[in-house]
Formats: structure tokens, sequence, C-alpha cells
């Protein structure tokens, strides 16, 4: 069973920034594709920022220039986001997931998720 633990995000004002931490742990063989994700009051869960274990990111449109996602690849176990340029629009609660594969099985694991909110 793979743990996800979320540190960082909270309060900023416009214009402003943070930095979201998520660690995995527990019986880990392999962890491929690890992201961001974030729900706003009313809407739908959305992708916010991806990265391969190969370093390939994807990001939200919204998103795109502002935001920076990065992952430690020494262990490949802890994946980050950093919020720069905040906007109120960004005001959501950011969830991090993670593909664990163990043999042909894929696996994906959600953090508890902590909010972040934009004060204009």
């Amino acid at each position: 069973q793979v743990r996800l633990v979320e540190s960082g995000g909270g309060l900023a004002q416009a214009g402003g920034s943070l930095r979201r931490s998520c660690v995995a742990s527990g019986g880990i063989f392999r962890i491929n594709t690890m992201g961001w994700y974030r729900q706003a009051p009313d809407k739908q869960r959305e992708l916010v920022a991806t990265i391969t274990r190969d370093g390939i990111t994807k990001y939200a449109d919204s998103v795109q220039g502002r935001f920076t996602i990065s992952r430690d690849n020494a262990k490949s176990t802890a994946v980050y986001l950093q919020l720069t340029s905040l906007q109120p629009e960004d005001t959501a609660d950011y969830y991090c997931r993670v593909e664990h594969q163990i043999g042909t099985g894929q696996f994906e694991y959600w953090g508890q998720g902590t909010q972040v909110t934009v004060s204009s």
C-alpha cells in the first residue's frame, strides 16, 4: 500500500507564490507518472500538471508558464508543484496523484488534498 503525504499550500495574495510537496512511502515498487490536480468549489476535479518518470511534463493551459512541476528522481518518490503569479482563480483543493506499477499492474493513489486560497 502506497501512502501519499502532502504539505505546503495555504494562503497567498494574488501575484504571490506557494510550493506544494507530495511524498510517497510504503511498499513502493515503481512509480510512473506523478501529477497534481485541483478541485474548486462546485467544479469538477481538473488536471493541473503531470510529470512522467522520464521528466516529460504536461500543464493545463490555465497554469502554463506560472506553475512548475518537478520530481525527486533520485528516489522518484516525491513530486513538487511551484505555484507562482497566483490568481484568485487558482483557489481550490489541490491533490497529488501517482501511478504505481507492480509487475504488469498499475494502480493510482491520491493524496489527502490541501486547500490553496488566493486573495485578490
